[in-house]
């Protein structure tokens, strides 16, 4: 009997986490696209939720995107009337971003939607394996919750 196709890197604990991630992500995207908001935009309006008034430099980097990634999306999330950008107290040429009152209800409601999400993917696991599987990739990432 042939041995199950790739049986090696299925066992991989990489290609596993690798997995989970991807059906976490479509699990979230699909849920954010309920609300016409997409994951990258999520990810930076929590970030100028949690960091504002944070430079618009600062923001690509604390995020990890690219600074022409971030004009586009800020962009997108300005003309929603989501995030205001004025200029930095501390440095008059750069743009300070910060939430508007409506981005705050719609990052809440959107987190609303993220963390349902997120149950779904770990719906398997009670809630001590929960606890013990965030415990776990938090160790792994050497990130703290």
């Amino acid at each position: 009997m042939a041995e199950a196709p790739l049986l090696a890197i299925r066992t991989l604990p990489s290609w596993l986490l690798g997995r989970a991630a991807a059906r976490g992500r479509a699990l979230v995207a699909a849920a954010l696209a309920e609300e016409g908001l997409k994951v990258w935009h999520h990810t930076v309006l929590s970030a100028i939720h949690d960091l504002a008034p944070i430079a618009q430099a600062d923001l690509g980097r604390t995020v990890g995107l690219d600074p022409k990634d971030v004009v586009g999306i800020l962009n997108d999330l300005q003309s929603a009337n989501l995030v205001t950008r004025t200029p930095d107290p501390t440095d008059r040429r750069k743009n300070a971003v910060s939430l508007t009152p409506d981005g705050t209800r719609f990052l809440t409601r959107c987190e609303k939607l993220a963390r349902a999400a997120n149950d779904d993917l770990l719906a398997p696991l009670s809630k001590a394996e929960r606890d013990q599987f965030m415990d776990l990739l938090t160790r792994i990432t050497g990130t703290d919750s």
